[in-house]
């Protein structure tokens, strides 16, 4: 990618939250705002957002009015399929890069997208991804559209399905941020996270 590239934020809500017990993991409410909305508010500033869904009946219930992106592939394939149809929406599109972002980080950094950015094109393969604490988030991370080939053959071809294993095949640049006054990839997946995210939301305010 040279210069700036155009980039679309996709928000990967098709996850089944097993360990939430029984709960809709975007619907949960943290500080009085669903977890997806806390994630649209970080996204909104200067860049396209789409929402990635498993199918199309989930996004009616998160009422966002966002372009939907069902999955590139048919079962619960996890965040590999998702990116994989934000890449395939991005280049239809004529987007240079995807950031893909998960519904279940209400603390998301306002310098991710630059920060991102700049890491990528250090790069061979123009490929980052977060990391924070010494521990990679690889689920935040910006994609060029020129991997989505490589994504569909990793996908349909030899079944992977870990995104950081996939991300590893590459020249993957980490951006680090500091996890003090708090980890801003802190995600929610059981109630005792939720908690805990509470808690954290109560010390900031």
């Amino acid at each position: 990618m040279q210069g700036q590239p155009r980039i679309l934020v996709v928000i990967l809500a098709g996850g089944l939250a097993r360990r939430m017990e029984g709960a809709r993991k975007p619907l949960t409410m943290l500080g009085g705002r669903r977890l997806i909305d806390r994630v649209v508010f970080f996204s909104a500033r200067e860049l396209d957002i789409a929402l990635n869904v498993h199918d199309a009946g989930e996004a009616a219930a998160l009422n966002l009015g966002l372009p939907v992106i069902v999955d590139a592939l048919p079962g619960h394939a996890g965040p590999l399929a998702g990116v994989l149809a934000a890449l395939d929406h991005a280049a239809r599109e004529n987007y240079d890069a995807v950031l893909s972002l998960p519904c279940d980080c209400p603390f998301l950094p306002d310098d991710l997208a630059p920060r991102l950015v700049a890491a990528a094109a250090a790069t061979r393969d123009g490929l980052a991804c977060a990391a924070s604490g010494g521990r990679a988030h690889p689920v935040v991370a910006l994609w060029p559209v020129a991997l989505r080939g490589a994504l569909r053959h990793a996908l349909v071809e030899e079944g992977a399905r870990a995104i950081g294993a996939f991300q590893r095949r590459f020249d993957c640049a980490l951006a680090e941020w500091p996890v003090e006054p708090r980890d801003p990839f802190y995600n929610v997946n059981t109630p005792a996270d939720l908690a805990e995210a509470e808690r954290i939301l109560g010390q900031n305010q």
